[in-house]
């Protein structure tokens, strides 16, 4: 049994911290010439991206009377909302117990630790629902133990996508323009987030969706995955499948050259998920001609300093420049073939609703 937690001292100042980040030009050849796009560096921000939703959630709960004054936050987590439940926890005044797993970085265990969190970690995946699955099974066992306890539940949480309102402002008062928005999507919350006040702002913004190969969420089948913080092997509910224009599956191979040309060419760079979009956004630059292009990088590099920015690391998983791909193969459904490499699709519907597909799995590309 774990003990309770010490009730800390609300830190609400913390609050000035939230958001307000910077937007710049992106024009570092990725992997060749663009029109260049618009990035958003949520790495820049206090507890990254993810604290807009951390602090979002425990407001809705508090208010709502779910969570107690004092009382823990228990969550699954990879490691970019833990940093961001660090952050509302301290904020609001509550302790954070995160699960984790054996594959959460070193450097990212360390730094939740050191913001006071405590942290679980799985040693195994589940036979179903890989890594997440497994978290997401001790989450349970530890709500049973700790009284008062809250689950923000990051995947199904409507607040998680409130949270992102104070983005899609931030966007609307820095661009005078916006024709493409891409999203890299996870949970769901941030694309869900923000593409409806946007949408009022510029009707006719086109959402373009990257997910990681091996993700489920849009209807691949679920496989091992190397890249953390974008893709799911569950289905979120706050994905907002019907907003989106199209989807692209980005692997591992072509986030990694993403981002160590952004470090080279523009030096603003991050992580998994800052590669996958800033590839998709290069490529929709230049084939939507005069289009203003944006993106949002969720955190900066230091956490992956071990993984995409390590030769040894990218030698040992042949992820060499040579097998990143320079455009996307098109496909017709989600389920036309599996995704090995980046691909993209037009055609957007939810797995879980979506009737039997006239396109079964035939290879994989």
């Amino acid at each position: 049994m774990i003990a309770n937690a010490a009730r800390p001292t609300a830190r609400p100042e913390l609050l000035a911290l939230l958001g307000r980040t910077p937007l710049v030009r992106i024009t570092a050849d990725l992997p060749g010439p663009h029109p260049g796009f618009w990035a958003k560096l949520e790495g820049l921000a206090a507890g990254g991206m993810k604290a807009r939703a951390a602090e979002s959630m425990l407001r809705g709960a508090r208010a709502r009377g779910e969570l107690r004054p004092g009382a823990p936050v228990v969550e699954s987590t990879s490691g970019t909302l833990g940093i961001g439940l660090a952050f509302a926890g301290q904020a609001l005044g509550h302790p954070v117990v995160l699960v984790g797993d054996r594959e959460l970085e070193p450097s990212m265990r360390q730094l939740l630790c050191a913001h006071g969190v405590r942290l679980e970690l799985v040693d195994r995946p589940a036979p179903e629902g890989g890594w997440q699955a497994a978290r997401l099974a001790r989450l349970r066992e530890l709500l049973a133990v700790l009284p008062d306890a809250y689950w923000p539940d990051q995947y199904n949480n409507p607040d998680n996508t409130a949270g992102y309102a104070s983005l899609a402002a931030e966007l609307t008062a820095q661009l005078d323009r916006l024709d493409v928005l891409v999203c890299s999507v996870g949970t769901g919350g941030h694309s869900a987030g923000v593409i409806a006040p946007l949408r009022r702002h510029w009707p006719a913004l086109r959402l373009i969706g990257v997910d990681a190969t091996g993700s489920t969420i849009f209807g691949q089948p679920a496989r091992p995955r190397l890249m953390r913080g974008l893709g799911s092997s569950i289905h979120p509910r706050n994905v907002a499948y019907d907003a989106f224009d199209e989807v692209h599956w980005v692997g591992p191979a072509e986030a990694v050259d993403s981002c160590r040309r952004l470090a080279r060419g523009s030096f603003v760079s991050g992580g998994w998920s800052t590669g996958a979009v800033a590839r998709v956004a290069a490529w929709a630059a230049r084939v939507h001609s005069g289009a203003e292009v944006a993106t949002v990088f969720p955190d900066g590099p230091h956490r992956y300093l071990g993984t995409v920015y390590d030769d040894d690391f990218i030698a040992a998983h042949g992820l060499a420049p040579s097998a990143a791909a320079i455009r996307p193969i098109e496909i017709p459904h989600p389920r036309a073939a599996e995704a090995a490499g980046w691909v993209r699709c037009t055609r957007v519907t939810d797995p879980l609703r979506a009737s039997v597909s006239p396109y079964p799995p035939e290879e994989t590309l």
